[in-house]
């Protein structure tokens, strides 16, 4: 019985023995660490070492602070250097003498390389897009003046769904072309089976196109029945002489076909000709004009086209 306590007693007395070496060994740490100088040169950046005592720092007898660490210190304040070699470049920025320069040259070859790449691929899809639309369009020649494109295009819409039809008048011929789009190559394939087919007074010549409809800005064409129906008393007018001016074209067009509403005159100094909307009073007006097409117009054959798009009204100015 005595053994066993005795064996028990031991047993508390180890368990104290390593309570009072932790603390023993913990006293030391503290003992060791209070001993260390903070003002010792191992712990005092060497900027700070080298420069000037801060402005102000004087203890209580009016004496400089040696060795102290200070928020003034180079490692902590930038100089006013680096704000003056700074500039953007890129949208990033460029420190002068501080290695920005090759850095700034690498981010830009690398902006480049990521352009050209960007600009290669939108190449290469808008080239694929452009062949798409092609393969599905064909080519339609050989049609009556008198043939609409709502009647063109109602005829080619039993091969497919028609996205896009457009007439174009030729100065060489009193017949017109156009260009149809389907929505898919099948429509483009069966549409061929339509050549020779009577239109009017003519049969129409049906050919895969070699290029596609050129598309038209959607801000431009009708947002209304009104609209649509100034379309139809509107046509499109190509290769204008540069030197024929706006009563010209009015006088042109209203001795040979009717009243004219509303007309405008494009043109700038990069083409050599320039192109003109025509809005008729009657609807019946702009089929005749379509007649014109291949007419003498000062020096050069004017083209005449059906209108996608209205002659809306110019904006009013505040002045106005």
């Amino acid at each position: 019985m005595a053994a066993v306590a005795e064996s028990g007693g031991g047993g508390i007395c180890s368990g104290d023995h390593r309570q009072l070496k932790y603390q023993s060994d913990v006293r030391d740490l503290v003992d060791l660490l209070s001993k260390l100088n903070p003002s010792a040169k191992e712990f005092v950046p060497s900027s700070h070492k080298f420069s000037p005592p801060a402005a102000g720092a004087d203890d209580g007898a009016g004496e400089k602070k040696k060795g102290m660490l200070s928020a003034d210190a180079p490692v902590f304040v930038a100089s006013s250097d680096l704000y003056s070699k700074v500039a953007m470049v890129d949208g990033g920025y460029s420190y002068g003498d501080f290695g920005g320069s090759a850095n700034n040259q690498m981010i830009r070859k690398k902006k480049n390389g990521l352009n050209q790449g960007r600009r290669r691929f939108n190449e290469r899809v808008q080239k694929a897009q452009k062949e798409d639309s092609i393969r599905r369009t064909v080519y339609v020649s050989d049609i009556d003046q008198h043939v609409t494109e709502e009647q063109l295009a109602t005829l080619f819409n039993t091969c497919g769904q028609v996205l896009d039809c457009r007439v174009c008048g030729d100065p060489h011929s009193v017949l017109r072309f156009a260009f149809i789009e389907f929505a898919d190559e099948y429509g483009a394939r069966q549409a061929l089976t339509l050549g020779g087919t009577m239109l009017g007074f003519y049969p129409v010549k049906v050919l895969p196109s070699k290029t596609a409809i050129l598309p038209v800005n959607p801000t431009f064409l009708p947002r209304s029945a009104d609209e649509r129906e100034m379309c139809t008393r509107t046509v499109y007018c190509t290769n204008i002489d540069r030197k024929v001016t706006q009563m010209e074209v009015k006088d042109f067009f209203e001795s040979l076909c009717g009243e004219v509403s509303r007309l405008r005159l494009l043109g700038d100094h990069v083409h050599s000709t320039r192109i003109a909307f025509v809005e008729f009073v009657q609807a019946e007006s702009a089929l005749l004009a379509l007649n014109c097409s291949g007419m003498l117009l000062r020096a050069l054959p004017v083209r005449v086209s059906p209108s996608k798009t209205p002659v809306r009204p110019r904006a009013r100015t505040a002045s106005q």
